[in-house]
């Protein structure tokens, strides 16, 4: 069931844009006060006219103004909206890790270095997620923190909070267009040829529900990567950095598939290259988001460094690289 907040599902509701809200696509108002409302919903309700701006018709992504009202109709309760569950009570130990993983804190962003193992969001059968525990990250900040961009449950390092709307929807642009720098570290099986270049390759979904994997797809979307090796040894492992110019689900995991060095421990895109690989090591994705560069939201740039994981540690040092940590 959909509950707008401190409002009966059974009358329309009338709200205001605040002050900080100014400037946020429509869609991402209706995320952050609505999460359980499905985009196809919301899409339906505005092409129908049923969602009125300022008494006006608006589409998703229209910009909004401070003071503007918005109506949104009875919403009720429909087969296919999720019933919102009980949150998930944090742990003290949870509590004590995520603290603990802040890398840089100030009035606007939050930026952690996620581990490995802990996923962004809830879903099917994951229970224990980021999502839920941001609430531990609200320190002295009125509003909770809010997620603005991805890392898969398995891959660790820098991923940035936001701490009021505002700033969400600054950093959200900055992802869109592309002005936020990243760099991964990876352990990959072989050594890529040449030993630095670009990855060029459009990839789209494939497979079916419960199997879904990127492929490559002339006619899918654009996705560019750029890699340098860092180190290579005799044992065929090599250690690459990788800058991805665009944000793909599983991009870099795909792309260093393509061009066969898989990601070690990725058995989804490697297979048993990429397992058979780690016989000596942890089980692990060795993949891990070492920096984020991005535009602040009161101007200037941030930049973060996350540090390795213990195991990704013990992996550089036992094929005899030199660690920068």
């Amino acid at each position: 069931m959909v509950v707008p907040p401190n409002s009966s599902v059974s009358a329309a509701d009338v709200r205001s844009v605040s002050d900080e809200e100014a400037g946020i696509r429509f869609d991402r108002w209706f995320r952050r006060h609505y999460p359980d409302l499905p985009h196809g919903r919301l899409e339906q309700l505005l092409r129908k006219g049923e969602i009125r701006l300022d008494g006006a018709r608006a589409k998703s992504n229209t910009r909004l103004e401070a003071g503007q009202e918005i109506r949104i109709p009875a919403l009720g309760t429909r087969k296919s909206e999720r019933v919102k569950k009980t949150p998930t009570p944090v742990s003290e130990d949870d509590k004590a890790m995520i603290v603990a993983s802040v890398l840089h804190r100030d009035d606007d962003i939050i930026v952690i270095n996620k581990p490995a193992g802990l996923a962004v969001q809830g879903g099917t059968k994951i229970r224990r997620n980021l999502d839920a525990m941001l609430d531990v990250l609200r320190f002295d900040a009125e509003e909770r923190p809010r997620l603005v961009h991805r890392l898969d449950k398995e891959t660790s390092g820098c991923l940035v909070l936001a701490r009021s709307v505002k700033a969400a929807s600054f950093l959200a642009d900055g992802f869109s267009q592309r002005t936020t720098h990243k760099i991964y570290w990876a352990l990959v099986a072989g050594s890529p040829q040449p030993a630095s270049g670009i990855i060029d390759q459009p990839l789209s979904k494939s497979g079916g529900a419960g199997n879904e994997k990127m492929a490559s797809d002339e006619g899918g979307a654009t996705a560019i990567t750029r890699y340098r090796t860092l180190e290579s040894s005799s044992r065929k492992i090599s250690w690459l950095e990788l800058e991805p110019e665009t944000g793909r689900t599983h991009q870099l995991r795909a792309h260093c598939a393509l061009i066969g060095t898989p990601v070690i421990g990725d058995g989804k895109y490697g297979g048993a290259d990429a397992v058979v690989a780690i016989a000596s090591l942890e089980r692990h994705l060795y993949l891990h988001a070492r920096v984020i560069e991005l535009r602040h939201p009161d101007g200037g740039t941030v930049r973060v460094t996350a540090p390795l994981p213990q195991y990704f540690r013990e992996a550089i040092s036992f094929f005899g690289y030199e660690s920068t940590d």
